[in-house]
């Protein structure tokens, strides 16, 4: 007897410095304090995913308010006109006058190895300065807006139209030439600019010619977006405010209104989809985070994706969606789909999940008693040898 006491009690010190004494890592709990939690359980309702509760998202969605465009200086492409600024560079052409025009063929080096003639330059409509940023040959406009041209004198350029300024310049030569045959073109656009950031191949600043400048041309100049990027939440920043745009909604659907017409100083930023993930967890076989497919996925897509539901451990009718916990942490929405009702499959693919949703598949009763069997199985066994070793 004093014998089965003893092996009892070094049984017992073994299993009680267990952690202690098996391998691996362990937290020592003994300096935490849990204060207990007294507040009573919270419910949550659950919604069953219906035919119904599917159509009133449909609806809801419909007719959800589009969010607010940018105000524009233009109300179409057609509509545009570029006015030159300080920092642009001017070529101006007085005919059977080379001696007052703009050298067609001169050259004008960038500070580094780079030359480009006069012509180069002016079939490059979206030219940015090059390295060096030295100026071509050609009329700069000054910080003041002006500009100097012989027997004309200094006149204000900036805020006109390259069409206005030859006028001007023709009035003003008409003293000292007979008839003066004029012409004005932007030989580089310096002076306005948008911006564009975040997932393109591309990012930096472009700048805005006579050519119309949209959302999808600078995504397009910028070399497309990357593999994260997500389109239907770009940013653009105007006068010190922020606006959603929904590019995919331009390039899927046709919908030309998000395709807005940039201006100076607009600011560009394409997100990543991290705004847009949904997670799968339970009992599926492959847990895991994904993102919304242009914007669309419903409970088919992100099931699939996980590999489906565990046969042998999952409980069909407990299919939840999550919903909202980002916003309203203490009243989330919460639905639950009955995978084992006839029209389950056609609900799954048409309930739209929205961004931040949690799809969580339920464990069946039988797995949770197993898992705790599981648990104790091992205790168990231990007891009985050691009562077969005492004898």
């Amino acid at each position: 007897m004093t014998k089965l006491k003893l092996t009892a009690v070094v049984a017992l010190s073994v299993f009680v410095s267990a952690c202690a004494t098996a391998p691996g890592n362990y937290l020592d709990t003994s300096s935490l304090k849990e204060a207990p939690n007294n507040q009573p359980q919270q419910q949550f309702n659950v919604q069953l995913i219906t035919q119904q509760v599917v159509l009133q998202q449909a609806q809801a969605a419909a007719a959800a308010p589009k969010a607010p465009l940018p105000p524009s200086k233009f109300t179409s492409a057609a509509d545009y006109v570029y006015h030159i600024a300080p920092q642009d560079i001017l070529g101006v052409t007085v005919f059977d006058h080379p001696e007052l025009s703009t050298p067609q063929g001169s050259t004008f080096s960038t500070g580094g190895n780079t030359t480009q003639t006069v012509g180069q330059a002016l079939t490059q409509p979206y030219t940015n300065a090059l390295p060096g940023q030295a100026d071509p040959y050609g009329q700069t406009v000054a910080k003041d807006g002006t500009i100097f041209f012989p027997f004309v004198g200094r006149i204000m350029a900036a805020g006109k139209t390259p069409g206005q300024i030859r006028d001007q310049l023709a009035a003003g030569l008409g003293p000292y030439v007979k008839n003066p045959q004029v012409d004005v073109r932007v030989l580089a656009y310096r002076s306005q600019k948008v911006q564009i950031t975040g997932d393109v191949k591309t990012p930096g600043p472009l700048s805005m010619s006579d050519v119309p400048l949209t959302l999808v041309d600078a995504i397009t100049r910028s070399g497309g977006t990357t593999d994260s990027a997500d389109i239907n939440r770009v940013r653009l920043t105007r006068n010190g405010k922020l606006y959603i745009l929904d590019a995919n909604r331009m390039l899927d659907g046709g919908d030309s209104t998000q395709d807005v017409l940039l201006q100076n100083g607009d600011v560009i930023n394409i997100p990543d989809r991290s705004d847009s993930r949904i997670f799968v967890m339970g009992e599926v076989k492959t847990p895991l985070q994904t993102n919304l497919i242009r914007g669309d996925l419903t409970i088919a897509d992100a099931l699939t994706q996980a590999g489906g539901i565990l046969d042998t451990d999952a409980n069909p009718r407990q299919i939840f969606v999550m919903r909202g916990m980002k916003d309203n942490p203490t009243q989330p929405e919460i639905y639950r789909l009955d995978m084992t009702k006839p029209d389950a499959i056609m609900l799954s693919s048409q309930f739209q999940l929205k961004p931040l949703d949690v799809v969580y598949v339920g464990t069946a009763a039988s797995t949770t008693f197993n898992r705790v069997l599981q648990q104790v199985l091992p205790t168990i066994q231990t007891v009985f040898y050691l009562k077969q070793i005492a004898k």
